[in-house]
């Protein structure tokens, strides 16, 4: 016990000091700024160096390709050729674990390494991206969680060959065609996203494209073929799981926002026929961005339908933020949570109704995921607020609650291999309180450092000895990281 109350103590104290650096440092660059596109004081990239469009610029978000390219610099390349270098390293600790695969319940701490590097050829309507990861572990032990979204070693990360088509037939319009391996973000990220706190990301083999009028609105297809990620050996996709889908987005209209969409998915990949999956998912989402001295909001629903194994399947997801920025300094925010997604009854039954997130990321809405992340978007309910402010040019700070619940207590708590079939451990899962903190000096160096406190429910106090809950796993949790990101 004393043990963990040093412990405890020195974490709030390197969680303080990074927090004083990181608004100290940041009032000696710049004075307070709130960018009208996030809201949230980390400005779009606005790179001193011209940086090329490159071959994946309308499939993910700008920030993953755009900064200065100082060694393509140093070493004289030409305009058209782009070479790009990134190294995140972010340590993380957590205690008191819950999943059944951590049976000693001992404390999980892990260094986690990711290295990309960019290559490309741009020329004015044909390109080349070859991009490749790096992402290793340190520090992990037999009982760790480490799976492929956090080890993935020496990979491809995209490999493609775009055409691009300005002034189609002196419309305005443009059209983009991408062949080959690529990343693709939809929405805000949802159901499909280029992950970036997971140590990996998502990646697919297959065709995109996509017909739009400058940022007014476009629609996207795609047809693909989910690559699987091995921690060591070279990933691969399977002619067993296919995923397709249509996108449409519009910001024509004042203060709305939409987005609307189609995702299919046919995987067969797995030896049991209990777990293939053959779903129609169908969404919408609509939005204002958040700017000084009014509310904004974002409401997304979802529907998926189709056939888990031999039953039926239909599932929703349901999620609504509601905000206001006040005209103050460090541009505080306000925002109200709410999100359900649906889970299984009775997994004996003829109906399943856990929904599927897809290839979509977690942590913008819940918490951090890397090794610890232990809410899923399945079967819960959760109530929450947060709140922002953005002390410096490119700083920001939060302070967010959630209370989560599970949707059906005879359903599985998420992806943790916790599940009391009969309901009698209830469906209260706890709340947790997280602080965290970024600073983005320029589009070249980042630092950020969070902590989250989850405090467990009586779900986790019930469950029987036959969940396997490890010992010590009903207690609260306390989960810590820190992290530098610096790009070449």
């Amino acid at each position: 016990m004393m043990l963990e109350g040093r412990k405890g103590k020195g974490l709030a104290l390197v969680l303080f000091g990074g927090l004083v650096l990181i608004v100290w440092g940041g009032m000696a660059h710049g004075s307070p700024d709130v960018s009208p596109q996030t809201g949230i004081g980390l400005p779009e990239p606005v790179s001193m160096m011209p940086v090329p469009e490159p071959a994946d610029a309308v499939l993910v978000q700008t920030r993953e390709w755009k900064w200065n390219r100082y060694l393509k610099a140093a070493l004289h390349l030409p305009a058209w050729l782009d070479l790009g270098l990134e190294h995140r390293t972010r340590f993380e600790t957590y205690d008191r674990p819950w999943r059944p695969s951590q049976p000693t319940g001992q404390t999980d701490s892990q260094i986690q390494q990711r290295s990309r590097v960019r290559l490309g050829l741009n020329g004015t309507s044909f390109k080349f991206l070859f991009e490749g990861q790096d992402a290793r572990v340190y520090l992990d032990e037999v009982e760790s969680y480490v799976t492929t979204g956090i080890r993935n070693e020496m990979d491809v990360l995209q490999l493609m060959a775009s055409v691009t088509l300005d002034n189609v037939l002196e419309t305005g319009l443009r059209t983009d065609l991408h062949v080959g391996r690529l990343t693709m973000d939809f929405g805000r990220g949802r159901l499909i996203i280029r992950n970036d706190y997971r140590n990996t990301s998502n990646a697919f083999d297959g065709v995109h494209w996509q017909l739009g009028r400058d940022r007014r609105w476009r629609v996207r297809l795609f047809l693909v073929e989910p690559v699987l990620r091995d921690e060591v050996q070279p990933d691969e996709q399977s002619k067993r799981s296919v995923f397709w889908g249509s996108f449409i987005e519009s910001e024509q209209m004042p203060r709305l926002g939409l987005n609307a969409y189609y995702f299919g998915l046919n995987d067969q990949r797995s030896a049991t026929v209990g777990r293939h999956r053959t779903f129609s998912t169908f969404g919408m989402r609509l939005y204002d961005d958040p700017k000084p001295g009014r509310i904004d909001y974002e409401i997304e629903s979802v529907v998926q339908t189709g056939k888990k194994g031999h039953v039926n399947h239909f599932a929703h997801f349901q999620h609504i933020d509601i905000g206001y920025t006040l005209d103050l300094p460090w541009s505080p925010r306000l925002l109200i949570h709410y999100d359900y997604a649906s889970g299984d009854r009775d997994a004996q039954d003829s109906q399943s109704s856990a929904f599927d997130t897809l290839f979509g990321a977690r942590r913008f809405d819940y918490m951090p995921t890397g090794n610890f992340g232990p809410f899923f978007r399945t079967n819960f309910s959760s109530p929450g607020w947060r709140v922002i402010v953005v002390p410096c040019q490119g700083c920001e700070v939060q302070l967010k609650h959630r209370v989560w619940y599970l949707a059906t207590s005879r359903g599985a708590f998420g992806g943790n291999g916790l599940h009391d079939p009969t309901g009698g451990s209830g469906n209260f899962l706890g709340h947790d309180l997280e602080l965290r903190a970024q600073w983005k000096t320029n589009d070249n160096l980042e630092f950020e450092l969070g902590y989250t406190h989850w405090f467990k429910g009586s779900y986790l106090d019930r469950l029987p000895d036959s969940a396997g809950l490890p010992p010590g796993g009903n207690k609260d949790s306390d989960y810590f990281y820190i992290q530098t990101k610096f790009r070449l």
